[in-house]
């Protein structure tokens, strides 16, 4: 299901000809003279006196509010040198004001340092997210408030520049709602059947994108024994969803590999009550790869995509697996596993060698994977190792360029012998608390065979446990951007 969005325009104009309901002025930070003076008469004496009144400097965070004849301006900090993700931000700030205001006509002044595509590209992109609800599931439906938004300035992209960049943005935002809308619906409605049909339906009628859905006999006959490990706790089918665009003259082909535990107890090594409130979000990496794949074949891009999605609940049922059992995969590697509830490696094994054996040029995982990683680096950055540096630096700059940014973390080599197992190849835990993050990339990399790769843990900034000026609490869709941006380069690059 598609979300509804609001009409954008972009067009040219000085600022002091701007009108609507809502006037949102972008101050950055030392600016605020000159954005006054190019307010006008209309604006510059009352705002300028209300803006001193508060202390009003232009850091990013800082608003003032002015009214006057039932118009209303509001000036948004953007700090010095605003980012990218700044930019997001500030286009869901001006978002939520208009729905705290009531406003239907919207008009927003970027100003010079907003007028650029990748800041124009972000800003439409958070307000567009800002106004994302997840409603299906109320018994009383809500008001849908869909303000108009026309982005004013006088050095805008040409008429033509901004019409594709407004119809890309609306097909990157419909693929972050949706994989927001999978990450949000509770584990009993998104099983891994339901994320098998999702893609399924995704798929039809695109040209050049197949899905193929394999269930618990095939993946037995394949031996993606990790996968179906997992899944001997749980009464839901698993479900392994192959996802394949192959677009005509594609010179590069990128794997994603995406973890979705529809929901994770810990199987016998169960979790805290606490902890297992929010586990439907764990299937937030393959969610944000199917959705990336169908965005990727609706935008055209010249870059064949396949995703490999493994999808099963982590229960202890009776015959769940224990800590101490063996999984043999299907490169020859044995697993021994001794804490259950460190599963998503264990599915993600099965991608990783499927993705390998087609020899991409870069296969890149996603997974909700270590708590570690929520530890060390927050809810706004999700961590990045792997083997191929020039990949991970294409990862990291495209999150810039996304506004979701990453950090590298190390693979050191004297950490590998803690994974060290008496009676298999490897263990699915390091031998202690300490480098969590680090010690599951490590793992994983025992099934990636050579083949360039590298491994997001978005533990953190897949689910927000609080508002966020472009996103409501729940499922962030974090990572589409940021995989549409590194596939949109890659094409042009080949």
């Amino acid at each position: 299901m598609e979300m509804r969005l609001a009409t954008v325009r972009v067009r040219g104009g000085q600022p002091g000809a701007a009108t609507g309901d809502l006037i949102v002025a972008v101050v950055i930070e030392g600016g605020l003279a000159g954005t006054l003076r190019a307010l006008g008469k209309r604006w510059s004496a009352r705002a300028g006196r209300r803006a001193r009144a508060l202390g009003f400097h232009g850091r990013e965070g800082e608003r003032v509010l002015v009214g006057s004849d039932g118009e209303q301006l509001v000036l948004f900090g953007a700090g010095k040198d605003p980012a990218v993700a700044t930019w997001s931000r500030l286009g869901g700030r001006t978002r939520r004001e208009a729905t705290e205001q009531g406003a239907r006509r919207v008009t927003a002044l970027p100003g010079p340092g907003g007028e650029g595509s990748s800041s124009l590209r972000a800003f439409v992109e958070g307000f567009h997210l800002a106004g994302y609800r997840f409603v299906e599931l109320k018994g009383k439906s809500e008001p849908v408030h869909l303000p108009a938004l026309t982005v004013l300035g006088e050095s805008l992209p040409s008429v033509d520049e901004t019409k594709t960049l407004l119809a890309e943005i609306e097909t990157v935002v419909q693929a972050v709602c949706a994989a927001r809308s999978l990450v949000n619906r509770p584990a009993s409605v998104a099983t891994p059947t339901h994320l098998a049909d999702w893609a399924r339906s995704a798929g039809k009628g695109i040209r050049g994108l197949t899905v193929d859905v394999l269930d618990a006999r095939r993946m037995k006959r394949d031996g993606l024994a990790g996968t179906l490990a997992v899944a001997q706790g749980t009464a839901e089918p698993p479900r392994f969803i192959v996802m394949r665009y192959a677009p005509r003259g594609a010179r590069k082909r990128v794997a994603l590999v995406g973890k979705a535990i529809t929901f994770d107890s810990g199987g016998l090594s169960l979790k805290p009550p606490k902890s297992m409130e929010t586990m439907k979000y764990d299937m937030a990496g393959g969610a944000a790869v199917l959705a990336t794949v169908a965005a990727a074949a609706r935008l055209g891009l010249g870059v064949a995509v396949t995703g490999y999605v493994p999808a099963t609940e982590n229960l202890p049922g009776p015959a769940a697996q224990k800590p101490g059992d063996v999984i043999r995969y299907l490169n020859g590697t044995t697993v021994e596993v001794l804490n259950t509830d460190a599963e998503g490696r264990l599915v993600l094994a099965d991608g990783l060698v499927l993705a390998s054996r087609d020899k991409p040029d870069a296969i890149i995982d996603l997974a909700t994977l270590t708590g570690a990683a929520r530890i060390a680096l927050g809810v706004r950055y999700a961590a990045i190792l792997g083997s191929h540096q020039e990949t991970i630096d294409a990862l990291v700059a495209a999150g810039t360029r996304a506004g979701e940014s990453l950090w590298q973390l190390p693979m050191p080599a004297e950490y590998r012998d803690s994974l060290r197992s008496t009676v298999a190849d490897v263990r699915n835990i390091g031998m202690g608390p300490e480098g969590g993050t680090i010690t599951a990339a490590i793992f994983l990399e025992h099934f990636v065979n050579g083949v360039p790769w590298a491994h997001l843990d978005i533990a953190g900034p897949a689910f927000a446990e609080q508002d966020w000026p472009d996103c409501p609490r729940g499922g962030s869709g974090f990572g589409v951007r940021l995989l549409l941006s590194y596939l949109r380069e890659l094409g042009a690059e080949s």
